[in-house]
């Protein structure tokens, strides 16, 4: 695969720009854009200098981080606290996002969309209200292990980092994690699947796909 060096304004406004002339391919009103990437490539980053790139061009936005997503303690720990297989299976609640996020996005649906659904650190829903994302907005879902789920992204973008890169930049006590992501690169093969590859080993010269 052909990289070029960008920086990350310049990348948030070409992917802005594209999202800009995108349609739902079931017609809906709505778009949903998906950044995926381990914790230590910083999806959260990408997704808000994308979404402050398609205000100015005038579509209102929502970020969506999926570690509001997270399941219960009891069933994410059913296997233990360090369980890389129940990390990448079942640690994120899929249903809840397509119930709450992507089902009121489809053509038809309502347009309210839960941002978060539940606090890891309390371990009780949000209870966060709904948004109302007018017609036109665009719905900005970013975090780990996403692809591969069939999710209708009218743009994926996966954040790449190698194997060496990841271990270095992700915290030691998360590093029980990373077997996960050596799963997910074999059995989804993101860079692959999403339409822009970023390589994001160097967080300071990323290098990406164009727009596959």
């Amino acid at each position: 695969m052909r990289l070029e060096a960008i920086t990350w304004e310049r990348l948030a406004a070409e992917l802005a720009g594209h999202t800009d002339g995108l349609s739902a391919a079931d017609g809906s009103p709505w778009l949903t854009v998906g950044i995926d990437g381990a914790p230590a490539a910083r999806t959260g980053d990408l997704a808000e200098r994308l979404a402050e790139e398609l205000r100015l061009r005038g579509r209102a936005v929502l970020t969506v981080p999926t570690a509001g997503f997270l399941r219960p303690a009891s069933l994410r720990f059913e296997y233990g606290k360090q369980d890389p297989d129940a990390y990448a299976d079942s640690w994120f609640d899929t249903g809840a996002l397509w119930r709450e996020v992507f089902g009121p996005l489809e053509a038809g649906g309502s347009g309210r969309v839960l941002p978060d659904l539940w606090d890891p650190v309390t371990d009780r829903a949000t209870r966060t209200p709904y948004h109302p994302l007018p017609e036109g907005g665009v719905a900005v879902v970013h975090g780990p292990l996403l692809l591969g789920h069939w999710f209708p992204f009218a743009l994926a973008v996966h954040l790449r980092l190698s194997p060496g890169a990841l271990r270095r930049r992700t915290e030691e006590s998360e590093r029980w994690t990373l077997p996960a992501f050596a799963r997910y690169e074999e059995e989804v093969a993101p860079a692959e699947r999403a339409d822009v590859t970023v390589r994001a080993d160097d967080p300071a010269h990323p290098a990406w796909s164009g727009v596959r």
